[in-house]
This record gives structure tokens, sequence and C-alpha cells, in this order.
């Protein structure tokens, strides 16, 4: 859509309000993206990935007690994980959204792009990550406002497709979700062609009934974090 004065300011305010959040997440890359039935299990996942350096969940809007224990994770982290910032993900339309902004979430991510979402964060001050593929779809999300954009599904993409995308787009923050896997080459390949931060979801969190297996493997994760 045309670039007025309106949108070019607004672009120059959303950089302003984004960035320390964008940097932030830059600094802890590795997001889980999880949800489960079970309010005393997800409680126990948060606070496992935060104790070995986690500072950005996605919780995902994908069963109908989503909202529910979005409510009793996010008093636990308020509570028991300063620093962490606890988003919601999987919201399709603004209805979705509401409540769960309503119940404090920190960021909102999309597995693709509703721009009434977009004007709903935005009025609200939260970041809001859009799923996108295509050049076309990052600019359309870029400039109705998305603080950083997320590529999904990244499985049916490639560590070289971000590459081509930085050249044109070498400010957008991005985020890839889906085909990364929990090892040390595979962050080496996402991060180093250029993404921000990886959405990693089932698969850190395959041994669900043995949590010690999941923390072991954040922490190797990120001991090897400083040298990609």
């Amino acid at each position: 859509f045309p670039v007025t004065i309106d949108t070019y300011f607004f672009y120059l305010i959303k950089l302003h309000m984004t960035t320390p959040w964008i940097n932030q997440l830059q600094a802890h890359p590795i997001v889980p993206v999880f949800y489960h039935s079970d309010a005393g299990l997800a409680v126990e996942i948060v606070l496992a990935c935060y104790a070995r350096g986690v500072r950005h969940f996605e919780w995902t809007n994908r069963g109908p007690g989503a909202l529910a224990t979005f409510h009793r994770l996010r008093e636990v982290t308020r509570q028991q994980c300063p620093g962490m910032t606890l988003g919601i993900g999987t919201i399709l339309s603004p209805e979705q959204a509401i409540p769960f902004l309503e119940a404090g979430a920190d960021f909102l991510v999309q597995p693709g792009t509703t721009l009434s979402v977009g004007e709903l964060c935005r009025e609200q001050a939260i970041p809001w990550i859009p799923g996108v593929m295509t050049p076309t779809e990052i600019m359309t999300a870029w400039m109705a406002g998305a603080s950083a954009v997320k590529i999904f599904p990244g499985q049916s993409l490639s560590p070289m497709y971000i590459k081509a995308l930085r050249g044109p787009f070498p400010q957008i923050p991005i985020m890839v979700t889906g085909g990364v896997e929990p090892t040390p080459e595979s962050l080496q390949s996402w991060l180093g062609s250029g993404v921000q931060a990886v959405g990693i979801g089932s698969q850190l969190f395959k041994n669900l009934n043995d949590p010690t297996s999941i923390t072991d493997l954040l922490i190797h994760l990120h001991s090897t974090l400083p040298t990609l």
C-alpha cells in the first residue's frame, strides 16, 4: 500500500518501541513453542526451560484449555521467572487475541498474517510476529507494523532462503519455526543464515515424561550459542 507521512512516522515509532524487545530476543534466541492440556505439566515445562536459560516462551492456542492454562503460566512466570517474556501463538483472529492480551501476553505470534490482529497489537504496544513465507508477505507484514516476521513452516524452506531474503530485507527481524532441530548443527545453520530467533516445538519436547532430558538438551544448546 502507498507510503504516506503517517505510515513513515509510524514506522519510526514502531522501531523505537520494539527494538529493545528484539534485542532481548536476539540475546536469547531459543524460543520453546509448547501446548499441553495438563496445566501442571505446562508449569513444570516452563519452569524447567527458564532454569536452563530460556527467556522467551511461546504458549500456543491449540486446545480448549489454552486460555485457562495461560492465566496459570502468567501468574507463575511473574512470581518465579524474572526477565522471562510469555507470549501466545497460533492466534488467527482479534477475537482469539483479545483474551490472551488481557491476560498479559508479552508478545503474539501467528502462523499467518491477520492485519486486524496486527492493529490490535500496535494499539497495545505488544510485539506482533506474523507468519510469512514470500517477500510480498514480508513487506506487507512489516509495513503493517510487525515487530518481526516468522518464517513458517521452516522445513519447507532452508537457511539459504533466509540468506537470500537478507539482501532486500536486512532490517527486518526474522524468527523461523517449523523444522528447527534441537541440535547445535541446526541452530548454527539457521542462526548463521541471519535469523534473530528460532522457535522449537515438538522436536524439543519428545520426552515429556522425562523433563531431565529436556533440560539437559537446553543446557547443551545454550552452551553452544556463544560459538554460533
